[in-house]
């Protein structure tokens, strides 16, 4: 993949993470009191951001799927099947976190950036944010971005590895924040947090509350993904890593990111 599509890529989805984070703020308040003008006003603006994001990503077509799909979110649907006007405001957002969530799930695993508008500009990533070591930063964003460029190279083992060791930084920063005293009713085992085993860390961190299930999608070559790695770095064992597991490693790293960040 070129490296400026790439780059565009990551823009957008840290882009869209943004507006899902807004889209489910102005959702929660539409909820509790419909009738609130600031937050009118607010999913207005709102609207109008994801109108403009997605006109970006669809290239400026109508007929994208991307951009029937939003257009589609503001429609009612009557008994017959037809489309009416008159949604609810609560429900239009949720519909529209949908495609926004489609958004991100066709960035996430297309390979040639097909629903990229290659004039469109987005803000700088900020993606780890809500990783409290700031030092830890700078490096899991580096490694985000080593882990994507290693599955579009096709080196799945690589793109694997990365994302667990990226998924393991930021669950371990989760459980420290949370410290030791605060872990002592979710089954945490003995020793300190950075000496546990991977696979304790998320069950842990699940039990918690810091993330929810979606690690129970990881691939059992992502669990022992410690295994993999020779002291030089490279596959250890020569052990084939399919792209379906690079792909399902990925996707779970970033719902856990989400499940770590309550304000996307």
């Amino acid at each position: 993949m070129d490296e400026s599509l790439r780059a565009q890529i990551e823009t957008y989805l840290s882009h869209l993470d943004g507006l899902i984070r807004r889209g489910r703020q102005v959702h929660n308040i539409l909820v509790i009191d419909p009738s609130s003008k600031s937050a009118i006003a607010a999913t207005r603006a709102w609207h109008e951001d994801c109108g403009v994001t997605i006109n970006q990503l669809s290239g400026g077509s109508k007929a994208h799927w991307l951009a029937r799909s939003f257009s589609e979110a503001f429609l009612m649907r009557s008994n017959s099947g037809s489309a009416v006007e008159g949604a609810l405001p609560d429900e239009i957002v949720k519909r529209l976190l949908g495609v926004l969530e489609q958004a991100v799930e066709s960035l996430t695993q297309t390979d040639d950036g097909a629903i990229i508008s290659a004039s469109s500009q987005a803000p700088s990533p900020h993606r780890f944010d809500f990783v409290h070591n700031i030092d830890l930063r700078p490096v899991v964003e580096q490694a985000y971005t080593d882990s994507r460029r290693a599955f579009g190279q096709e080196q799945y083992d690589v793109a694997l590895r990365t994302s667990c060791g990226i998924l393991e930084a930021i669950v371990t920063d989760a459980l420290e924040h949370k410290g030791l005293g605060a872990l002592a009713g979710s089954g945490a085992p003995p020793g300190k947090i950075a000496d546990w085993p991977f696979e304790a860390r998320l069950a842990v961190a699940e039990r918690a509350g810091l993330i929810r299930g979606g690690c129970a999608r990881l691939p059992a070559v992502a669990k022992s993904y410690r295994d993999l790695t020779a002291e030089n770095g490279e596959n250890h064992g020569n052990v084939m890593v399919s792209e379906r597991e690079a792909r399902l490693t990925g996707q779970v790293l970033h719902v856990v990111m989400r499940d770590l960040d309550p304000g996307r």
